[in-house]
C-alpha cells in the first residue's frame, strides 16, 4: 500500500494525539471528504483504530505489498 499526502498528513496529526474527524480536518486543512477516504483506507489497512468516534494511530507504517509475481498457492 502507497501512502499519499493526504495519508501523511493524517498519520502525522495522529502521532500527536486521538482526534475526531472534525479534529484532523481542523488540523490538515483538508476537505472532511479527503480526511474520511483517508481515514477509511488507513482503518482498512489496520494502521488506525477508531473508539468513540476518535482515531488513534497503531503504526506509521504501511503493510508491505506482494510482489505482482509472487503467486499464493492454492489449497485443494
Amino acid at each position: 500500500m502507497k501512502l499519499n499526502k493526504v495519508d501523511e498528513q493524517v498519520i502525522a496529526a495522529l502521532k500527536i494525539k486521538d482526534l475526531t474527524l472534525a479534529e484532523l480536518t481542523e488540523q490538515t486543512t483538508l476537505p472532511s471528504k479527503k480526511v474520511f477516504r483517508s481515514l477509511r483506507k488507513l482503518f482498512e489497512n489496520e494502521m488506525i483504530d477508531s473508539q468513540a468516534r476518535k482515531y488513534k494511530l497503531l503504526t506509521d507504517k504501511p503493510p508491505a505489498t506482494k510482489a505482482k509475481d509472487e503467486e499464493v498457492p492454492e489449497e485443494e
